[in-house]
């Protein structure tokens, strides 16, 4: 009896030490859920009761984690993009389709039922610690932390958008750093440290221009005495950003943002089917794999792009690839004998094979930063927002060949793959990096549930920059440069009157002394 009581109170104390987390991630984004979901899987693991709001439900119940509201969104991103959907979206620029479609439409959902209950009549037994929202479009969920006065945690997973350093304060870099929707190399020029100024501060106003609207959705939901979007976004208590420096480079950076790149590597729960993991296993001249993520379709792409692909790919053989196709009946006639394609691949269970020998990639940081944790080097082709960057950033450190999609050949195909595939430099760059990514203090989940559990129990200011409580002059110090050139002007004309005062009298007694001598 003694030990069952002892039971009953170790497990009656392990349950009151855990926290109630409300994540909350309404984009109908896979790539982006992936981080969160392993995040919030994570915070259950250590003991705290994880509400989710999301788009993509767990399929099995997972202990502690509860789906709070399955959301249902009215675009697909899922495996349904094309390349002229692509296009279409990012033609009125990056910034202004995030703030419209994955923000001001994703805002909508705040008149969720469920929501609306959620807010009006929260938990209280036990009451809520701590919400996380993801910072990229729809900041309007920053209103529900607010409304609950609890802290709010961010999560970003790409490094900060330019429209998003100034949530938490935290220092742009904009003379060495490109922001990262560019792709310069570092160190920059004069031009372009002037390009990605300009660059940096256009996409931050045209962001919170578009985005303002929120400021509406949110008032128009839950009342009209609610803070604009602009306080909400500045009462964010910190980021969790899908960055690592060894990777994404030395930077500036406040305490609030706290870096766990590779985050969403878990392979806890990730099955391989018995006939891929023998077609694996066959490879014995090894593979590749070729995938563009979650979202963009490859069979949508222009059929002079995919005969490339065809001709190229082809003369690997014995090499083979795996390639993740949606629609694999959507691709053209005359797919080499050498490829395998699926809608769906167990992706880190692929990089992680020891007969791969690369990794042909669209640039995504999730998928790239997978192959980095299992040394796999790449051919980037990116198509839009940070995968650029992404790619450049690998360039340099000789772990990926970028290839540009507007002007692909059969031969920079043919030469990057070979490259790959022969020159050793990339594969022995890529278990560098590999070891560079993943030697750090903590790992991945033990900064999270770290840094969660501080900001609950510190508080939302504990990690605040100074830098919030002033104006951009102020931080960038234009008052005092003004300031100082005022007083430098103005000892300047004191000097150059003092002296023409000091001439005036000279040639005044000298005047004198003349007349005297004449009289």
């Amino acid at each position: 009896m003694k030990l069952f009581g002892l039971i009953c109170l170790w497990a009656v104390l392990t349950t009151c030490q855990g926290y109630r987390i409300l994540g909350l991630f309404p984009f109908n984004g896979k790539s982006h859920f992936v981080m969160f979901e392993q995040m919030m899987k994570a915070l259950a693991r250590k003991g705290h009761h994880v509400d989710v709001v999301s788009t993509f439900p767990l399929k099995k119940p997972y202990k502690n984690y509860n789906d709070l509201v399955a959301l249902k969104a009215s675009w697909q991103f899922l495996n349904n993009m094309t390349f002229n959907d692509m296009k279409t979206m990012l033609l009125p620029g990056i910034s202004q389709a995030v703030a419209h479609l994955c923000g001001n439409e994703v805002c909508k959902f705040l008149s969720h039922p469920r929501l609306q209950e959620l807010v009006k009549n929260p938990p209280k037994d036990p009451p809520y610690d701590v919400v996380f929202v993801e910072i990229f479009g729809a900041h309007c969920f920053i209103a529900i932390g607010h409304l609950l006065k609890v802290p709010v945690i961010g999560v970003s997973s790409a490094t900060l958008y330019p429209w998003h350093n100034d949530i938490i304060g935290n220092p742009e870099n904009l003379a060495f750093a490109p922001n990262n929707l560019l792709s310069f190399s570092q160190p920059m020029s004069f031009l372009d440290r002037t390009y990605n100024f300009l660059h940096t501060t256009y996409h931050k106003l045209n962001f919170q221009s578009y985005a303002s609207k929120q400021t509406e959705i949110i008032r128009e939901y839950f009342g009209e005495d609610m803070p604009d979007i602009r306080t909400l976004e500045r009462s964010v208590a910190m980021i969790f950003v899908n960055s690592f420096r060894s990777i994404n480079g030395i930077k500036d950076s406040t305490p609030g943002y706290i870096e766990v790149g590779g985050v969403h590597v878990q392979e806890d729960g990730v099955e391989v089917s018995p006939s891929l993991e023998k077609w694996m296993n066959e490879s014995t001249s090894g593979f590749f794999y070729l995938s563009f993520g979650s979202m963009i379709k490859i069979e949508s792409f222009p059929i002079k792009f995919l005969n490339v692909l065809y001709k190229s790919l082809g003369k690997l053989a014995p090499v083979r690839v795996l390639m993740k196709i949606p629609s694999p009946n959507e691709l053209p006639p005359g797919l080499p004998k050498n490829i395998l394609t699926s809608p769906w691949i167990p992706q880190l269970k692929v990089l992680k094979h020891p007969n791969i020998k690369g990794f042909i990639t669209h640039g995504g940081l999730m998928g790239t930063q997978e192959a980095i944790h299992y040394g796999v080097p790449l051919i980037g082709i990116p198509l839009f927002a940070d995968q650029f960057i992404n790619i450049k950033n690998y360039v340099q450190q000789n772990i990926a060949i970028e290839i540009d999609h507007n002007t692909l050949t059969e031969e920079k195909m043919d030469n990057a793959l070979n490259a790959v595939l022969h020159d050793p430099k990339y594969r022995e760059s890529a278990r560098k990096l590999s070891k560079m990514f993943l030697d750090r203090p903590m790992n991945t989940t033990e900064t999270v549930v770290y840094w969660t559990e501080y900001i609950i129990r510190h508080g939302a200011d504990a990690l605040r920059s100074p830098s919030m409580d002033l104006t951009w002059w102020q931080v960038q110090l234009l008052d005092v440069y003004v300031f100082l050139l005022f007083v430098a002007l103005l000892s300047i004309i004191l000097l150059i009157s003092a002296m023409r005062f000091a001439f005036s009298m000279i040639s005044v007694e000298e005047t004198d002394s003349h007349k005297k001598k004449i009289s």
